[in-house]
């Protein structure tokens, strides 16, 4: 269930909502075992908040939901409308059919994931916070995300963890974050293919999810 906070909760670590995030941040998640989202932050273009990365046949696929046109540099994110000029989530839809449909648990979770994408959202905050909740319930666990109410700087939380959403954050800067390999579909082809996103780690290992992510914190 989504809360949204009136009171300043400096204890809680502080996320940005991305979509289907990557493994990095999903570790994150799952050791603060409750987490406030960034609502009232400036939306920023080419990030995880609206793009995620998945292993299909031609190696990593960065699949992106279409944000609306506006004034997005000012835009706050709590704002930011999804466009269905064109039908991306049936795109979105058939590459991850097509990138799993043959890995071990696939079919298991197909109905909860699809939901995601089938439903027409009106803000990305939203999607974004909803396909969290989805693996949370795939995974049966239960987790307590609230939302900002109001934008404070980073010197205001004790976690902030807003720079995992960057595609460019290096994940060796990370001391609480070690890559740990897991079957994939297609590592034949190209290798293990680190921190895609957690719909990849989902299909591949189902139940042994949370084993994993867990060994992903592991000194």
């Amino acid at each position: 269930m989504i809360e949204q906070l009136s009171n300043h909760t400096i204890e809680i670590p502080l996320f940005s909502a991305a979509i289907f995030p990557p493994v990095q941040l999903f570790t994150h998640l799952l050791a603060s075992r409750e987490a406030l989202f960034e609502a009232y932050e400036h939306y920023q273009k080419k990030t995880y908040r609206n793009r995620y990365l998945i292993g299909s046949a031609n190696g990593v696929l960065p699949l992106s939901v279409p944000v609306e046109k506006g004034d997005l540099p000012k835009l706050l994110m709590k704002d930011v409308r999804i466009s269905y000029d064109m039908q991306w989530n049936e795109v979105h839809w058939r590459s991850i059919e097509s990138a799993y449909n043959s890995s071990p648990y696939y079919l298991y979770y197909e109905d909860e994931i699809r939901a995601v994408f089938d439903k027409k959202w009106k803000y990305l905050l939203d999607m974004n916070l909803a396909s969290m909740e989805t693996i949370f319930s795939c995974l049966d666990i239960h987790f307590n995300i609230a939302k900002t109410t109001e934008y404070k700087p980073s010197s205001f939380y004790a976690t902030d963890l807003r720079i995992l959403t960057n595609p460019k954050n290096n994940l060796s800067d990370d001391n609480s974050f070690r890559i740990v390999e897991y079957r994939q579909v297609f590592a034949s082809k190209f290798g293990f293919m680190p921190n895609l996103s957690i719909l990849d780690l989902l299909f591949n290992k189902g139940p042994e999810t949370l084993l994993v992510l867990k060994k992903h914190l592991e000194p």
